[in-house]
């Protein structure tokens, strides 16, 4: 599953039904969200379900339990993943932890997005193995101050979301 897929359909797990809803959470552009949405209907991860409220039908992207499933297995091994790292920054493993930065560097976004790391320690990362958090995360994915060159510039409080 790509990572967008993941972050829409766990955005719609966790409630979020509405397209315009899900594009904010995500942070995505119409039509590749309109794509995503498709392909996890296809694959039987996500259905779309008509009510009837007060003023007409509204529509719902829900996820199916198939959909539910795989997400929950995602997110099991995006912990798994920030579990080793994390072990390896707790025994001050710099070489081994920097290897397995860079093989997750595609799903660090990801853990941020779900909420499976601990920002402050994730932070602290960087310093062990002498790195900027630019080297590991987008720019549109980082946490407000994140970037900045004084540390106490910003803080690592934001809302996921989850």
């Amino acid at each position: 599953m790509e990572p967008h897929e993941a972050m829409v359909l766990g955005a719609i797990k966790h409630g979020i039904g509405k397209f315009e809803k899900i594009q904010k959470t995500v942070g995505i552009e119409p039509k590749e969200l309109d794509s995503i949405l498709r392909r996890l209907e296809e694959s039987g991860f996500i259905k779309v379900e008509e009510k009837k409220g007060w003023l007409g039908a509204k529509v719902e992207i829900v996820p199916t339990d198939a959909g539910a499933r795989e997400i929950e297995r995602h997110v099991g091994e995006l912990e798994a993943r920030w579990g080793k790292m994390a072990a390896l920054y707790k025994t001050g493993g710099k070489d081994g932890l920097k290897q397995a930065m860079d093989e997750n560097k595609s799903f660090i976004p990801m853990m941020m997005f779900f909420g499976v790391m601990d920002m402050a320690m994730f932070g602290m990362m960087f310093g062990l193995i002498g790195a900027a958090m630019t080297d590991y995360v987008p720019a549109d994915s980082m946490p407000p101050g994140a970037g900045d060159a004084d540390p106490g510039a910003g803080d690592f409080d934001f809302d996921v979301g989850f």
